[in-house]
C-alpha cells in the first residue's frame, strides 16, 4: 500500500469504547487522491515516488501548467498536490485514486499526521518561552513582562557585548511543520472517507494533513 495519503482536518469529536470510557479523536477528511504522477528509480527522477492531488478547485482559479498537468490523469486542477516518497517502484498508475479503504484493508493501527501548526503571530517571552516575568510588586516599572538582561560585558573568555546566537527572545510563534508520532487510528469510515485519529493533530480545521502508516510503531 501507498503509506501516505492527504487529508483535510475537520475538527475534533469523542468516541466511546466497548467498556464506556471516552476518547477524544481528531476527524480527518482522508481522500480521495488522485494520483498525478508517478517516478521510479530506474527512471530520469532516479528515485521513487507518486504525486498526488486532493480537493478540486475550478479551472480559473488554477493556471494553464497544472490544469494541462492534471488533465493527462482525467481529473480537475487540485487544491493542494504534495508527493508521497515510496521504498519500491510505485504500482499505481496516473489516474488511479486512492482512498482511506487501504488503511482498512491493511488494519493498520497507529498513525504518523503531519501538517502546519497554528499560527500565534509574534509573541513576547512569556508566551514564546514560558518566563516568569518580573516581579510585580513595587520597583518594577513597565517591565513586568521583559525578558531581563539579553547581553553581557562579562571579562570570561568569550564572552562579549553581542547578544548570544540562540538567546530566548520575542518573536514570531507557530506557523511551522509539526508531526504527532503513533497516533491510534481509532476508525475508518470507507464511505464518508473519514479516518478517526485518538488526540490532536497540528494545524487548525480546514488545515492539510498528511496522514502516513506510523513509522516507529509496528501495525498490523
Amino acid at each position: 500500500m501507498v503509506p501516505s495519503i492527504l487529508g483535510i482536518k475537520m475538527g475534533m469529536t469523542q468516541v466511546f469504547e466497548a467498556d464506556g470510557s471516552r476518547v477524544p479523536v481528531t476527524i480527518i477528511q482522508a481522500g480521495p487522491c488522485t494520483v498525478l504522477q508517478t517516478k521510479s528509480a530506474e527512471g530520469p527522477d532516479a528515485y521513487n515516488a507518486i504525486q498526488v492531488g486532493l480537493v478540486d478547485v475550478k479551472p480559473h482559479r488554477s493556471t494553464l501548467a497544472q490544469i494541462g498537468h492534471c488533465k493527462k490523469a482525467q481529473t480537475a486542477p487540485k487544491r493542494h498536490i504534495r508527493e508521497i516518497r515510496l521504498e519500491k517502484a510505485p504500482t499505481e498508475k496516473v489516474g488511479d485514486v486512492l482512498t482511506v479503504e487501504m488503511f482498512a484493508k491493511e488494519d493498520v493501527k497507529f498513525v504518523d499526521v503531519r501538517g502546519i501548526s497554528k499560527g500565534k503571530g509574534t509573541q513576547g517571552v512569556m508566551v514564546r518561552w514560558g518566563f516568569g516575568g518580573q516581579p510585580a510588586s513595587h520597583g518594577t516599572e513597565r517591565k513586568h513582562r521583559s525578558p531581563g538582561s539579553i547581553g553581557s560585558r562579562a571579562a570570561m573568555r568569550g564572552q562579549s557585548g553581542m547578544i548570544k546566537k540562540g538567546q530566548k527572545m520575542a518573536g514570531h510563534v507557530g506557523a511551522v511543520n509539526r508531526t504527532v508520532q503513533s497516533q491510534k487510528l481509532v476508525g475508518v469510515d470507507v464511505e464518508n472517507n473519514l479516518l478517526l485519529v485518538r488526540g490532536g493533530v497540528p494545524g487548525p480545521e480546514g488545515g492539510l494533513v498528511v496522514v502516513q502508516r506510523s513509522v516507529k510503531r509496528a501495525n498490523g
